[in-house]
């Protein structure tokens, strides 16, 4: 099943350009609680946007903090004993975006989903945050993506 959120012309580099600025934007809406258009507004003014799925952008950015509850809700139990008081602001950004595709966006391969979020906490967490997010990630999908998962096992 594709969501209908998928748009028809797919290109992985914008998708993954979508994805970094959302969770930039994700992260300022945390600390500043500005309003989300606004966020919006200032990326899509001050980022070169050419080369960015802007659909996925406004996605991330307007639907995350729709069902931040439900998204915490299904990843808390995998914090390793950690609060989510107890996270870095761009983990928890992190992983509500992954959180989101996994959940929200089965169009996404889960190994996508992971590889991404890795890949985005290696540019923007702390040292080891990165291993973190995977292991999360990773258990959640086990959770949510488990016929996909086990399929990829074989």
């Amino acid at each position: 099943m594709v969501s209908d959120k998928q748009t028809s012309t797919f290109n992985p580099a914008a998708r993954r350009k979508a994805r970094h600025y959302g969770m930039q934007a994700l992260y300022q809406w945390q600390m500043t609680r500005n309003a989300l258009n606004e966020i919006e507004s200032q990326f899509l003014t001050d980022y070169d946007f050419s080369n960015v799925d802007k659909a996925y952008f406004h996605e991330l950015v307007f639907d995350i903090p729709g069902c931040v509850s439900e998204l915490e809700e299904a990843f808390i139990d995998y914090l390793q004993g950690r609060s989510m008081d107890e996270l870095d602001p761009i983990e928890l950004a992190l992983l509500r975006v992954g959180s989101y595709e996994l959940i929200k966006r089965i169009d996404i391969p889960y190994k996508v989903v992971i590889n991404e979020s890795v890949s985005l906490a290696k540019k923007f967490g702390a040292a080891e945050s990165h291993k973190y997010i995977n292991a999360v990630l990773d258990k959640l999908a086990q959770k949510v993506r488990a016929v996909e998962v086990k399929a990829a096992q074989r």
